[in-house]
């Protein structure tokens, strides 16, 4: 445990930046993941909303400083070559 009175409220600032972050990456996890799914259903159209959606997600997750920019472009790229590769099929 920390002593002195900066590091205890540095400990207080860390777990609410936790917190705020976990959401941000549950929200952007089950938006890609929904996307995966619906194209291994072979549901393209709702594939393609979904593709959106996580989009927005991973875009927000940037905007908030948790997902590097690259990760970011990587993420995208390879969900969108999934569905295209689905669609082709």
């Amino acid at each position: 445990m920390p002593i002195k009175k900066n590091a205890k409220k540095y400990m207080r600032v860390t777990e609410h930046k936790t917190a705020r972050n976990k959401v941000v990456k549950g929200v952007l996890k089950s938006a890609v993941k929904t996307a995966r799914e619906a194209v291994v259903a072979g549901k393209i159209d709702d594939a393609k909303d979904m593709f959106r959606k996580a989009q927005k997600a991973i875009d927000k997750a940037v905007a908030k400083g948790i997902l590097k920019k690259n990760t970011a472009a990587r993420k995208k790229s390879r969900l969108n070559a999934l569905i295209k590769k689905a669609v082709v099929k």
